[in-house]
């Protein structure tokens, strides 16, 4: 029979437990667009109407490297979410306020 992961993970020592929340936790602060397109329960063709475009647009868009500031804004908005641009120092993050408003 199957166990359920939450019994399995309670069943190791505490310091194991932690690191594998940490490391979770990492891996959910770090996705590509379709992924997390996907984690906010969206289709493509939701986000699709939601932008006003057709389904294949999104699927191009999400399979690119690179692109404009402002598309990749409009996809996380259309996800309801907002885009900040962060530089990161040794001993800072600064945020980019050029890329904030357009």
């Amino acid at each position: 029979m199957a166990k359920k992961f939450n019994e399995l993970l309670a069943r190791l020592p505490e310091s194991r437990q932690e690191a594998i929340r940490r490391e979770a936790d990492g891996l959910l602060q770090e996705m590509a667009l379709a992924e997390l397109r996907k984690a906010r329960d969206m289709s493509q063709t939701q986000l699709a109407e939601k932008l006003g475009i057709k389904q294949p647009s999104v699927a191009d868009m999400e399979k690119r490297t690179d692109m404009y500031v402002s598309t990749l804004r409009a996809l996380i908005e259309g996800m309801g979410g907002q885009l900040d641009i962060i530089a990161r120092f040794q001993d800072t993050d600064i945020r980019i306020r050029n890329f904030s408003e357009i």
